[in-house]
């Protein structure tokens, strides 16, 4: 049985800790705005040589992966929520709402970033479509006793305008274009879905 030497261990963690430099930096320039930077821009804000960046990563599928990846699990604590379907109507759209908010505030400059790339980027674009549907399906699995009680073409078209309503795009234009603070974007959204699901005893 053959073990991994000092030397062999100490490599193995400088490459893990510059792939991990390597992916932070590609972040940080994507929450910085800048849509494509170069990879002598990426080496550079790892501290790396670009000769490197390639020997971490075969190309740069690789890297949005491995970023993708990292986006997730910054995200993972912020999908969940504290409320069922069985749960007040009021209660499930404030606690919803709120929730939401605070996911797509995390995605923050991310989320502007890969809605541009992901015209050219299908590795962006086929994570954009998972989330949106993950997003779609927690709307309508809480608000099932609203959507269901309506007729089939009704309930898809108040799913599909409640699904815009919550949305990231949503809330980048009322927060960043209309410059609504994040509290009226949270009324906003609260208002439209009482006003699209009903009040919880009928329409």
């Amino acid at each position: 049985m053959t073990t991994a030497t000092p030397l062999t261990d100490g490599r193995n963690q400088r490459r893990d800790r510059n792939r991990d430099a390597v992916v932070t930096a590609l972040l940080e320039l994507y929450r910085e705005g800048r849509l494509g930077p170069s990879a002598e821009e990426i080496a550079a804000r790892a501290g790396i040589s670009v000769r490197s960046l390639f020997r971490y990563f075969e190309d740069v599928d690789a890297l949005v992966r491995a970023a993708i990846a990292r986006q997730q699990a910054h995200l993972a604590p912020l999908w969940a929520l504290d409320t069922g379907p069985d749960r007040p109507f009021v209660e499930r759209v404030e606690r919803f709402v709120a929730a939401r908010v605070r996911l797509l505030r995390g995605m923050g400059e991310v989320g502007r970033v890969a809605r541009t790339l992901a015209v050219r980027q299908p590795l962006i674009l086929a994570e954009l479509a998972r989330i949106r549907h993950t997003l779609r399906t927690q709307l309508a699995e809480l608000f099932a006793p609203e959507l269901d009680a309506l007729p089939a073409g009704e309930r898809r078209n108040v799913l599909a305008a409640g699904d815009v309503v919550v949305s990231w795009e949503s809330f980048d234009l009322m927060h960043n274009d209309q410059g609504l603070p994040v509290d009226d974007v949270e009324t906003a959204m609260r208002g439209a879905l009482v006003r699209l699901l009903g009040d919880g005893r009928g329409r």
